[in-house]
């Protein structure tokens, strides 16, 4: 009795208690690392991939806007999908759906075969994410509740960012097709840990399914990734862009107004009238893109710009890499001594920093400036991350708040789709403008164009600066 009165700690329970919640998240851990590694381990094969399947630059980013947009649409009905299966059933199956995606991947003699593969592995991946959150919450006692949560947001943002490095490793010495098989024994090994330690942490209910909130999910996130995406192959006046764009915010808002007037909605969208969490959220979905649409773009611009081997150019961006792991580990524990405010201010700062040093970039720029660009960038996107999640989802209460964390996965990764998507537009427009301005070698012209891409980051990064000083300048406590 002394001893629990002297340990005010072992008065708190978990809400569902397990033996060994680390154990049951590890599974989860290992899926969500490999699957957010692999929304940008292939940004940096995707100029091999264009010579060797034949394809252009406008075609070649729907590797990675079809991946996003797998995930965008497969979010929004995670929380319906574990009231009708076991947590169990779903990342088991989410683990094996994404070794199917990989496989499929590796062995695709051709263009529609390894981007059909790839959104297979985009709705594994949307099944995991928001599980990795929810199960921690229920798991872990509140007191390590925190260290729980950091290790999450971890994974989420340290796998995107070593992505390129390992993946550059992997061309070095391998074809593109590695990438994808090097995945399946860690999803070997997140299936183990899944049959023998996880359980299930809520009641399966079963609700009705309202499908044509399903259909205008898909319809509208799709047509308006659809949309921007066709616009750097058929330009912004195509009248298949504008419709695709038209039909996806009419879709969207049909969808908002739905779900705004059920009983149970599939996305509890009143979320957004609570000032703290539509900040927090905008906050979060602005820093995903300025990270989308860099990480995209970098890569690349070593390559095609800097014409710097594809293995070097993975070592050039680790030190981005492990800044951004580094950042992300701290950047959590600064919301509780000074509040989301201050380091989401000088995160934007620092990353309009990192994006103007990228725009300043030459063919003949030296390696260390471009390095050093990349770490401030992964300086100030982590430093203003955490903070801003953190700030949103504390404004949460009550039955609301479960459903803050599925609705800032679910934007961020359509944000990060529509990012990704205008970077490739703005890229092609500034290759066009190089070659109209009398320019001739290919180098010049991806430069040129990447520093169109580098100014969009840029523009986030100073919206996102704007919009967080509307944070509260109270102290967390």
């Amino acid at each position: 009795m002394d001893s629990v009165q002297s340990n005010p700690q072992a008065k708190q329970q978990a809400r569902v208690p397990v033996a060994h919640p680390m154990l049951a998240m590890m599974g989860m851990l290992i899926g969500g690392f490999v699957g957010m590694f692999s929304e940008t381990s292939l940004n940096i094969a995707l100029p091999q991939l264009m010579a060797q399947l034949h394809v252009t630059t406008a075609t070649v980013q729907w590797l990675v806007t079809g991946y996003m947009l797998m995930i965008g649409i497969v979010l929004p009905l995670s929380s319906l999908i574990t009231k009708w299966f076991t947590t169990r059933q779903v990342i088991l199956f989410a683990l094996i759906d994404f070794a199917v995606g990989a496989i499929i991947s590796a062995s695709a003699p051709g263009f529609g075969v390894l981007l059909f593969g790839r959104m297979i592995q985009g709705i594994a991946t949307g099944l995991i994410l928001p599980l990795m959150f929810t199960v921690a919450m229920q798991i872990f006692p509140p007191y390590k509740l925190g260290a729980a949560m950091g290790m999450v947001g971890l994974v989420i943002m340290f796998a995107p960012a070593v992505g390129p490095t390992l993946a550059g490793v992997v061309l070095g010495v391998a074809s593109w097709r590695w990438i994808f098989w090097i995945f399946i024994p860690f999803l070997i090994i997140a299936f183990l840990f899944a049959v023998t330690s996880l359980k299930n942490i809520a009641p399966v209910t079963r609700p009705k399914i309202d499908f044509l909130s399903i259909l205008l999910s898909m319809v509208g996130f799709g047509s308006l990734v659809v949309g921007v995406s066709l616009a750097s192959d058929q330009g912004w006046g195509s009248a298949t862009v504008l419709g695709a764009l038209a039909l996806g915010i009419v879709i969207l808002a049909w969808y908002a107004h739905r779900q705004l007037t059920m009983d149970n909605p599939i996305l509890n969208l009143k979320t957004f009238a609570i000032p703290g969490f539509r900040v927090g959220a905008s906050l979060v979905m602005i820093d995903f893109g300025i990270i989308l649409s860099a990480m995209y773009l970098l890569p690349m611009y070593i390559q095609k710009g800097l014409l710097i081997p594809v293995a070097l150019t993975g070592i050039i961006m680790l030190p981005g890499g492990l800044v951004n792991a580094i950042i992300s580990a701290v950047s959590g524990r600064l919301y509780d001594s000074v509040g989301a405010r201050t380091p989401a201010m000088l995160g934007f700062l620092i990353c309009m920093v990192g994006a103007l040093m990228l725009a300043l970039t030459s063919t003949q720029t030296a390696t260390w400036y471009v390095i050093l660009a990349h770490v401030v960038l992964m300086i100030g996107a982590p430093l203003a991350m955490s903070p801003s999640q953190t700030h949103g989802l504390n404004s949460l209460t009550g039955p609301i708040a479960a459903d803050g964390s599925t609705i800032m996965n679910t934007l961020q990764q359509v944000v990060g789709a529509i990012s990704t998507a205008l970077a490739t537009s703005l890229l092609g427009i500034g290759q066009a403008a190089y070659y109209s301005n009398g320019g001739h070698q290919a180098a010049g012209a991806f430069v040129n164009g990447a520093h169109y891409g580098f100014y969009f980051t840029l523009v986030l990064a100073f919206v996102g600066l704007l919009l967080a000083t509307r944070l509260s300048k109270k102290t967390a406590k």
